[in-house]
Formats: structure tokens, sequence, C-alpha cells
């Protein structure tokens, strides 16, 4: 039985479809098929269900993937492990979040301290983050949503008010403040339904009373931006007090109290690197002196004084 076998079949399990898989795995079908038959030969048991073209996970192949997934892990975890023993610069940090709006700037501020440290940033639905989690395949998720599962920690970093963005000559443009249900009958642009947030801001509407008429679905927060001041519609929009000027007509809403709170999770019985732990003393301090109305001056600082520290010295 070999490594590669297991990779292979973890895909397979996965997608259920050999086709799917191959493009995946950038590998020839007939290459993976005759892979996966290979193993079951090695094992003496189908692994798979097979009606034509489609393949369904079976109950041996479940028990076996249990023990992949298992073995996979603690395998990363083992070459991790010992690739940090090499130094803090040689580090590999695996984050998933729904979007990187919140996370892009701490995000940048640490590779400019840490610029060999390497990042895989993948864009995931709150299930996707709670089985990425669960298999050990990244290191934390960033969500403002909890994430359910035992073993996993949350630690809130960072709160941020929820407000009505309006079109320009809206009728409650000139307001700083408004009811929600008063915009009950409002064209509404959301984000999709997969998206965190979606489900978030759909139960702000329920709390006022109203079900939003959502015109236009979006994954990005600038699109909402946009499509907002061509007067399409409202929107929920998320704004702390060291942001830069937003063009947006952003209202408060007084009822009922809309807020986020964003977290950094990741499961406690996974291994952190040394540079993964960096990171996350990082983010909090970051966000700490964010919401301290310091705009994030300490650090800041600390990523100018090496950068001026490199420049006289290229070689550090």
């Amino acid at each position: 039985m070999e490594l590669l076998q297991l990779h292979y079949f973890r895909t397979v399990a996965r997608l259920e479809h050999m086709t799917k898989a191959a493009q995946e795995l950038r590998i020839a079908q007939p290459a993976l098929s005759k892979t996966i038959s290979r193993l079951e030969e090695d094992l003496g048991v189908p692994l798979f269900d097979r009606q034509g073209r489609q393949i369904r996970l079976n109950m041996f192949g479940q028990a076996f993937l249990k023990k992949v997934e298992t073995a996979l892990t603690a395998l990363e975890e083992g070459r991790r492990e010992v690739a940090d023993m090499a130094g803090m610069e040689r580090g590999s940090i695996y984050v998933a979040t729904p979007t990187l709006h919140r996370l892009s700037e701490p995000l940048g501020a640490f590779l400019a301290l840490h610029p060999n440290v390497n990042f895989r940033i993948t864009q995931a639905s709150l299930e996707e983050m709670s089985r990425l989690m669960e298999n050990g395949d990244v290191d934390f998720c960033f969500t403002a949503v909890p994430i359910e599962g035992a073993g996993i920690h949350q630690l809130p970093v960072l709160k941020e008010e929820v407000f009505l963005a309006v079109p320009p000559g809206h009728r409650l443009a000139s307001r700083k403040s408004v009811s929600l249900s008063e915009v009950a009958h409002d064209p509404f642009v959301g984000y999709k339904e997969s998206y965190p947030f979606r489900k978030m801001n759909d139960e702000f509407c329920l709390q006022a009373g109203f079900k939003p008429n959502v015109v236009c679905e979006v994954d990005e927060p600038s699109a909402i931006s946009s499509l907002v001041q061509a007067g399409l519609g409202v929107a929920f929009v998320g704004a702390c007090k060291t942001d830069k000027k937003s063009p947006l007509i952003k209202l408060d809403i007084e009822s009922p109290v809309c807020q986020r709170t964003y977290q950094l999770a990741w499961h406690e019985k996974r291994y952190l690197s040394k540079a993964a732990k960096k990171f996350r003393e990082f983010v909090v301090k970051y966000f700490t002196d964010m919401q301290q109305g310091a705009g994030a001056p300490a650090v800041l600082q600390e990523v100018a004084a090496s950068q001026a520290t490199n420049k006289k010295n290229p070689a550090v």
C-alpha cells in the first residue's frame, strides 16, 4: 500500500466522481481508476459501489476512509513539526475564511515582518470550514459565524457594527439612524445563500418582523458597495471606527441590535507550527490595538521598523 494511493483514494471518496477527482489531482482518469482498483485488490474488498459511471463509497470505503484521514493527518503534522524545527521563518500557515475583507490588512502586516512564511488561503462556506478544521486541513478559520464541532476553540478578535447602506437620493438618506422595519418593503442587495453573512443578515430582518426581498446576490463586500451606490437597493454593511471613509451612505440601525463578532478558530487537537502560533498572537494584538482606537499602530510601527532595518541591511 502506497502513500500516493491513500491520497488518491481520499480525493475520490470526497468527490465520489472519478473524472472530477482525476481533474483535481491532475492525472489521467484511467491511471486513477487503475490505482484505486489496485488498492481494492490489496485490501481484498471493494471500496466503492459502482453503477455504470456512478460511484458511491460503500461501508468498507467509509470505514477505511476514517483510518486514511487519521493516517494522512498524522503524517502531515509530523512533516510540519519536523519542518518547524528548522525555525519560524520556514513555517506554513493554512487559513480558511469566507472573505478576506477583514483579514487582508493584518495578513499583509504579518508577511511584511515574516516574508518567508508560506500562506495558503482558502475561501470556504461554513460547512466547508467545519470539515477543513475537523480533517486538519487548515490551521485557522476566520469568520463572524461560530463553527460547530468538538475540540474547536474560537477566540473573538473583532467586533464590527452593522449599518444599513442606502443609495443616494433614497428617502432615508438624510437620516442618521433607522429602525430596520422601515425598509421592510425595500429591495436588498445581499450575499449568496451559501455565504455565512447571508444567514446572519436574514436573521436581523426576521427580528425586525420581515423577510428581505433580495434582488441581487453577491459574494464580496466591494460588489455590495457598488450596487448600492448604483441604486439597486439597500444593504447591510459592516464597519469599524478605524475604517477608511466610505462613499456609502450608512445609517445606524436603532433596532434590532446588529453586530458581528469575528473569531479566529482552531482545533485544539491539531498541531500548530511556531509560525501559526506567532500569527495567532499577531492577529489578536492587531485587532486589540484597532479596537482601542489606535488603528493598530503598535504592530504597524513594528513593520515599519523591520522594513527600515532590511533596507539598511539587505542580508537580514
